[in-house]
């Protein structure tokens, strides 16, 4: 399972001056998405704002609003209305073989699926590949998606938490350009082990680069899938991203190929 959805901004409120206010989907923060262009579903563009003497630090996302241009309420209403969703609209770059792109949480893992279907003939196994929704706002889509083919194995295959950014607190295990990271535990799950020694066994034996991954924060579709009916053996394939759920993350194309090596590697 990789998600297809990605975390965003909702608009609540539009002032008189025609400022759109917004609310969160999913893990937005605030100091790190401060003045990012956006753009609605409609095409509508606008740049997130705060008020000039803001102290970043502190600010929430109810202290943010959007400049879509609009000189007041009614002109604004035209072209947004309460309800409507805005994503980041930051361009995607290159740089010395890693991607720099808002939402590779989690579309990169979305490619590495479709990699490794690519990649797979004929197995023994009844495979299931699923493209999840509402992760970002409580894995829902696994869970409706594990209950339905109650698998006997299932495979996250999300970024992770790189341990390699500046001031870094230690909160996650790998490192970008380090191979796939393959999933002891975050907040979500405690994989089991025969199925990390397995994981591992499986790179080491194709000569696939692979890292254990242990990340305190967070979790991803594991979670669930590993609570359904009576119990899955779960466990994780994961891509270390930097600078995860800002409007600019990046992960390495190394590791992004070999996360698809061991994902077809395991399910043959």
């Amino acid at each position: 399972s990789a998600h297809m959805d990605s975390i965003g901004l909702v608009a609540t409120h539009i002032d008189e001056k025609g400022f759109v206010r917004v609310g969160a989907l999913g893990g937005v923060g605030a100091k790190e998405v401060a003045y990012t262009p956006v753009r609605f579903q409609n095409g509508t563009c606008g740049l997130i704002c705060v008020k000039g003497d803001a102290d970043l630090d502190k600010v929430k996302v109810s202290d943010l609003f959007i400049d879509i241009g609009a000189a007041n309420r009614e002109e604004a209403e035209k072209l947004v209305q309460v309800g409507d969703a805005l994503v980041y609209d930051t361009p995607v770059r290159q740089a010395a073989g890693r991607v720099i792109s808002p939402y590779l949480d989690d579309r990169i893992a979305c490619l590495v699926l479709l990699l490794a279907m690519g990649r797979l003939e004929e197995t023994e196994n009844d495979l299931y590949f699923v493209f999840s929704t509402q992760e970002e706002v409580g894995c829902r889509g696994a869970k409706t998606a594990a209950w339905a083919i109650n698998p006997d194995y299932g495979i996250a295959v999300d970024v992770t938490g790189a341990d390699d950014e500046p001031g870094s607190k230690h909160q996650a295990s790998s490192l970008c350009g380090k191979g796939a990271a393959v999933k002891v535990m975050d907040r979500s799950v405690i994989c089991p082990p025969e199925l990390v020694e397995r994981l591992m066994g499986l790179a080491a034996e194709k000569g696939i680069p692979a890292q254990r991954d242990v990340l305190q924060m967070g979790g991803t579709d594991a979670g669930p899938m590993q609570a359904t009916r009576s119990g899955v053996y779960a466990g994780g394939i994961s891509i270390p991203c930097r600078y995860t759920h800002t409007p600019t993350e990046m992960v390495d194309l190394g590791d992004v190929e070999a996360c698809a090596q061991l994902t077809a590697t395991f399910s043959m």
